[in-house]
């Protein structure tokens, strides 16, 4: 099972009603084959970047679920049958979510190394440090340190 995302446009002119139809069919459709639906989001209406079948607006639904290929390849079918929807795009995120859960896990894993590590230990008192020390006799080119 692999996590996607399904973006699709509804015409404007058609009820709320009627998309919430078509989203509640997509999604019984989905779990009887398998799926789970794991969020559906309904943006509203909203302007299109560019006309799309003599449309400058459309409503915007957003599904994510959990399914195989065969479902996902039914799911898109139902969408570029239908004479609700004028625009869909379907997106694998299970790759994207992978790598982002292992950039935490390495960078919680620096994290744990950086708060386990000694700190730096302190000179004796009354004796400069080795940084003090070399602040206070700069290194000029041809005069010996003192050492």
């Amino acid at each position: 099972m692999r996590i996607y995302e399904e973006l699709f446009i509804a015409k404007p002119d058609v009820a709320d009603e009627e998309v919430d139809q078509f989203v509640e069919q997509l999604r019984t459709h989905l779990t009887t084959a398998g799926a789970t639906v794991d969020k559906i989001e309904k943006w509203g209406k909203r302007r299109l970047a560019y006309r799309v079948d003599k449309y400058r607006e459309g409503t915007y639904v957003l599904l994510q679920f959990s399914a195989g290929p065969e479902t996902v390849k039914e799911l898109e079918r139902r969408l570029r049958v239908s004479d609700l929807v004028i625009k869909f795009l379907t997106v694998r995120i299970d790759e994207t979510l992978k790598r982002l859960e292992k950039r935490k896990r390495d960078r919680d894993k620096r994290a744990a190394k950086r708060a386990t590590a000694a700190p730096p230990s302190a000179a004796a008192p009354g004796q400069p440090g080795p940084a003090l020390d070399s602040h206070l006799t700069p290194a000029m080119p041809g005069t010996p340190r003192e050492g």
